[in-house]
């Protein structure tokens, strides 16, 4: 039988395609492996039924900025909350900040003082997710109007200390809280929680990370929840930038450190300078962590600081280096979203969590621009040092992972400079 080259064409072509068919058909299921810890995640946001898919969705409608999302072995609901007002890049200065929401009691006095962007990570293992979200809801619909206005919130937790349900948070955030019911961060002791009864440490780099990276403007003051800022940082940083363009003829990276202090137990917190002197004076203020790590906190100049009176607006008081004197300095400061990430290797306590971030910027030759006016004060009571044996044990695993594991990495991947250590 003879075939003309287009019926043998056809032929070939339609064995190929058998062969294709078969393959496709008998060959095994492929089942993608996924981590038990995370599989009830993906569980609920998996649209295998309409019914099913709707509920999942339905939850979340409060807020379209909402992401849900991995970061290493952690999930993290960013946005779980947006603040009413949004900010262009070089409209503010967000304060980032973070914690567990036993200290949420903290955001009403910070915010009267900042009263501008804020971004707050919470730690949220477990129930404490709940209460988590109670504590917001409760802030934004029973303090100050300020909340509602500009702080945003992100809550995090590890894979396997996942909660057991997550609250719809569509129905929560379109009610209204019953303002005469306290909120989980008064009723519920720190020792209580369900990061503290599972003994977990606190991840205060992730918390760090989370925040800065997720603000909306260029402009970013990474702090902790309990340190008050003094009056006005915002609009007269903003104006000695504009004015001095000094982001624009600087030769080296920079950021504009603060000074911090503590205030007695029962003092008022200072909001300008000038009232910050008196207290020094008085002795009703100290410098930050006097008593508890002196060097960690001891800044260039400082001794000149105090003694300069209060001026109008805002300047550089003087450009310091984190090496010699200062070397263990860890500067809190006014950078921007580019400045170095914290190590997210690091816990709250094992300590020493800003120093790796204090290296870079060290090696990297960044000029600390020193404000004349601005600072921090704690929540009132003054820090003094108590051995936690307990604590003891993460201070010595952190030193050894520092100076055994990350210290090599960073001098392979920032270099070496003479002064500056970790």
């Amino acid at each position: 039988m003879n075939f003309s080259n287009s019926n043998r064409f056809m032929v070939i072509l339609c064995c190929c395609a058998l062969v294709v068919f078969i393959y496709i058909f008998f060959q095994p299921k492929c089942v993608e492996k996924v981590d038990p810890y995370n599989y009830w995640l993906l569980e609920k946001l998996n649209m295998k039924e309409k019914n099913e898919s709707e509920n999942v969705t339905n939850r979340y409608l409060h807020n379209p900025l909402l992401r849900i999302q991995q970061r290493g072995e952690y999930w993290v609901f960013y946005n779980l909350l947006t603040s009413k007002r949004t900010f262009a890049q070089f409209e503010s200065i967000t304060y980032t900040t973070h914690g567990d929401f036993t200290f949420l009691d903290n955001l009403p006095p910070l915010l009267e003082r900042w009263r501008g962007p804020i971004g707050v990570a919470l730690y949220a293992p477990g129930d404490d997710f709940k209460s988590s979200v109670d504590s917001i809801h409760y802030l934004r619909d029973c303090t100050t109007y300020l909340i509602e206005e500009y702080v945003t919130f992100h809550v995090f937790f590890k894979g396997e200390h996942h909660p057991k349900e997550i609250p719809n948070l569509n129905e929560v955030f379109s009610s209204a809280y019953n303002c005469s019911i306290d909120p989980s961060f008064k009723t519920i002791n720190s020792e209580k929680t369900y990061k503290a009864l599972n003994n977990l440490t606190y991840p205060v780099n992730v918390a760090r990370n989370i925040a800065k990276e997720s603000s909306q403007t260029y402009f970013v003051l990474a702090s902790d929840i309990e340190l008050y800022p003094s009056l006005n940082i915002i609009e007269n940083f903003l104006e000695m930038i504009n004015k001095s363009q000094i982001i624009f003829s600087n030769k080296n990276p920079m950021v504009f450190p603060l000074n911090l202090f503590e205030v007695e137990k029962d003092a008022n917190i200072p909001g300008t300078k000038t009232e910050l002197l008196i207290m020094l004076k008085d002795k009703k203020a100290i410098n930050f962590h006097q008593y508890v790590c002196a060097a960690c906190h001891n800044t260039p100049k400082y001794s000149e600081w105090i003694d300069t009176k209060e001026t109008e607006g805002l300047n550089v008081f003087h450009v310091g280096k984190r090496f010699g004197p200062f070397a263990k300095w860890e500067p809190i400061y006014i950078g921007t979203k580019d400045d170095p990430i914290y190590d997210e290797r690091l816990s709250w306590e094992g300590k020493s969590d800003k120093m790796t971030q204090g290296y870079i910027l060290c090696v990297k030759d960044y000029d600390m621009m020193i404000l004349d006016n601005a600072f921090l004060v704690h929540k009132p009571g003054i820090k003094v040092f108590k051995n936690d044996p307990g604590r003891n044990v993460h201070v010595y695993n952190t030193a050894n992972l520092i100076n055994n594991v990350i210290k090599k990495e960073l001098e392979i991947l920032f270099g070496v400079k003479e002064g500056c250590i970790i």
